[in-house]
């Protein structure tokens, strides 16, 4: 038989009876004899007979699988979420299927379209930073599959969404950037069509407002969330007639893309110019010198994700928006007055 898998209907084959005698006398049926049973479940064992989820989804309309799909499986931030829809998802006997976009609108969609193929029975997703439009999401909601999205989100109205409260965050970095000395904060945002960026924007204006600041638009910068971006909208600032002496990225990578911008110029940090970032990565602590950070309670989005995902599972007319506070963790990177 090669290396397939072995079927309920070729333990039939081989025993001479029906699949459902089969089906039934590995669930111990009492209609079936002690001896087949025993027969069946010998075989069974010999031929490593394991039931195939699929195809008992297909019988219960379900397949136990969840299919995820994020910007990449690298970084931490991501890594920690999944563990956490994971976490969930396996006390209710459920499994992930994990793929990646590659933060590429076309690799989303392709992978939308090959979770739906097989048979997941729904969908949590972090969006691409490409992605503008969503019809592939809109023909998920039509087919009643469940549908979830986490911190790069849209369809908030129709879709529940689980996001940081990233508003608050920003304020509270422009607040910290004031309690340090820092007169002129500058903030480096990604694509503006994505919520992370409106939202950090948002946080920063009224964080500079609440500061007695004066908002100053070219203290903005916009990169496509690479690091040669970040370093290059970094530079677009240090190169302006009066330069911010504060900086933060909408994330940890932009930060760090920042750092290297600002290294370059051989300015020093915090002492020239403070720098913080966004998500608190693992290279947070061991860049020089260490990154100050707001960092997101990544495991319990994703237990969050799970949560609403089998609430919808259940009542297909529910949608809720969950927004989890996020901490400011202060590092060497912005800290001038101890």
């Amino acid at each position: 038989m090669g290396n397939r898998y072995i079927s309920l209907k070729d333990l039939a084959n081989e025993l001479n009876v029906s699949i459902s005698t089969v089906s039934r006398a590995l669930k111990d049926h009492p209609d079936i004899s002690v001896e087949m049973r025993q027969k069946v479940k010998k075989l069974a064992q010999e031929r490593n007979y394991s039931p195939n989820p699929l195809a008992m989804g297909l019988l219960k309309q379900t397949t136990g699988m969840i299919g995820v799909i994020v910007p990449d499986v690298v970084t931490h931030f991501y890594a920690s979420i999944i563990a956490g829809i994971e976490s969930l998802a396996r006390k209710k006997g459920y499994f992930v299927v994990i793929a990646s976009s590659g933060e590429s609108y076309e690799k989303e969609v392709e992978a939308v379209e090959n979770l739906v193929k097989a048979r997941v029975d729904g969908l949590i997703v972090c969006l691409s930073r490409e992605t503008q439009t969503y019809h592939h999401f809109e023909k998920i909601i039509e087919q009643n599959i469940p549908l979830v999205f986490f911190d790069r989100v849209c369809l908030e109205d129709r879709v529940s969404c689980v996001t940081a409260d990233n508003i608050d965050a920003s304020k509270r970095i422009v607040h910290h950037f004031k309690n340090q000395g820092y007169k002129r904060i500058a903030f480096i945002s990604g694509p503006r069509h994505l919520n992370i960026s409106k939202e950090r924007l948002a946080g920063y204006m009224e964080g500079l407002n609440e500061a007695g600041y004066p908002f100053s638009p070219e203290l903005v910068e916009q990169c496509n969330l690479s690091l040669e971006s970040a370093k290059s909208a970094m530079s677009r600032l240090l190169q302006l007639p009066n330069p911010p002496d504060a900086v933060f990225g909408i994330n940890d990578t932009v930060a760090f893309g920042a750092m290297k911008g600002i290294k370059e110029r051989k300015l020093r940090i915090p002492e020239d110019i403070g720098l913080v970032g966004f998500t608190d990565e693992f290279h947070a602590t061991v860049v020089e010198p260490p990154l100050t950070s707001i960092t997101h309670p990544t495991f319990k989005i994703g237990q969050e994700a799970a949560k609403q995902f089998f609430k919808r599972m259940k009542h297909q007319d529910t949608h809720h928006v969950s927004i989890l506070k996020t901490n400011l963790i202060e590092r060497a990177s912005s800290v001038r007055n101890s």
